[in-house]
This record gives C-alpha cells, sequence and structure tokens, in this order.
C-alpha cells in the first residue's frame, strides 16, 4: 500500500501537470468512443495495453471478463453497458480475454471452487466455453486453455448481443463488437476475424494502421 500511496504523490506532483488541460477539459464530462471490457486480473492495465489517455476508454472489469446475458435483474454489468451505449454514445465494444486467466483455469477444472460460491456462480455464464473445447476434444484439461479463453470470448460476445441497447445498435450500424485476447507474456492482442472463423494477430487484421 505504500508504494500505492506514493504514487498519488507523485502523480499529484508530476503526472496531473503534464495534463493539465486534459483533466481540466474531463472535469465537465467524458465522451469515449470505446467500451472496453476486460478481466479484473491485476496483469491487465487497458490505458497502457492500448496506449490511451484518460477519457478514451470507458472500462468495465470483473473476473473473466464476463457479459451476463441480459435479464430483468439489474446489475453492475448490465448498467454499464446500456450507459455506455445509450447514454455516452460509444461505438466499439471490445470484450478482452488474457491469456493465463484464473477464470478459465476455474472453469477448466472447478475443483475447490466450492470455498467461492460467489465465484463459483459468477463462472457459470462463462460453462459454455468450457463445453465447446470439451466438445471438440472429448475431454476438458489445462492445456486447453488458449481455446478456452478464446472461446469465452466470443461466448460473452454473444451474451453482450442480448443486450437491448447494444441490439438497437447493431441493427442501426451504430457499434461494432471486437473480440480480444492479450498474450501477458508476448504483449501481443489477437483479435477475432468472422471471415476466417478464428483469431488472428492485430497487425494482420488492420494493416491499414501499422507504421510506415
Amino acid at each position: 500500500m505504500e508504494e500505492i500511496i506514493r504514487g498519488v504523490m507523485a502523480f499529484k506532483k508530476h503526472g496531473y501537470p503534464a495534463r493539465k488541460e486534459l483533466f481540466k477539459e474531463l472535469a465537465n464530462g467524458q465522451s469515449p468512443e470505446v467500451l472496453f471490457i476486460t478481466c479484473a486480473d491485476s496483469r491487465i492495465d487497458p490505458n497502457l495495453l492500448t496506449n490511451s489517455e484518460p477519457g478514451d476508454l470507458f472500462i468495465c472489469r470483473n473476473a473473466g471478463n464476463v457479459v451476463p446475458p441480459h435479464s430483468n435483474t439489474t446489475g453492475g454489468m448490465t448498467a454499464s453497458i446500456e450507459f455506455a451505449v445509450a447514454v455516452l454514445g460509444v461505438k466499439h465494444i471490445v470484450i478482452c480475454g488474457h491469456t493465463d486467466c484464473g477464470a478459465m483455469k476455474g472453469v477448466i477444472d472447478p475443483t475447490g471452487l466450492d470455498a467461492v460460491p460467489h465465484v463459483k456462480n459468477w463462472l457459470g455464464h462463462c460453462r459454455a466455453a468450457g463445453d465447446i473445447v470439451k466438445a471438440k476434444y472429448g475431454k476438458l484439461e489445462p492445456v486447453h486453455i488458449d481455446e478456452v479463453i478464446e472461446a469465452n470470448v466470443l461466448m460473452q460476445l454473444q451474451h453482450l448481443r442480448t443486450h437491448p441497447s447494444v441490439a438497437a445498435q447493431l441493427a442501426q450500424q451504430e457499434v461494432t463488437l471486437h473480440g480480444w485476447v492479450y498474450d501477458i507474456k508476448k504483449g501481443s492482442v489477437n483479435v477475432f476475424d468472422e471471415s476466417k472463423a478464428s483469431f488472428i494477430s492485430l497487425e494482420e487484421a488492420y494493416p491499414e494502421f501499422l507504421e510506415k
């Protein structure tokens, strides 16, 4: 905690002055273009990963980058998605999974989750991802984690489409959905390409943005 406190002091002394005009502008409101849904894992930093500034991303984080299917039960994710899409008018929604995901390890091997019943229930939103990979191999083992991670991102994208605010904007082609997987060790991102029905490198997916 000492490092965190010193970090806030350093931000006040150095970080804030360097972006004083930006924070002055942000003090009156926000208009992010992207809703970024990712895992609560401490190794993931959306702004660092995307080299973005405060105000660029509307960020939602939880264990397993889960988007519960829409229901009449209000929850934090449901409310945040609705606000981002219907009020802020984001144009893009990214669901970003990551390698070595503890939540996906729990999907593969739920042994021990009885001690954390809320986590166990929450990961029920990811069960289909495990079932998909299990159906492919006839079993589900730790070696399959990367495929479970990818399947989970795609499953959460399906859940996202059930939210009325998102469905309405998709119908009007006012919002675009993106499925990403961040490789912590390599510092790279793979994205889902619908035309190839597979995850490909960010560079392959967006060659027009490569630095000349």
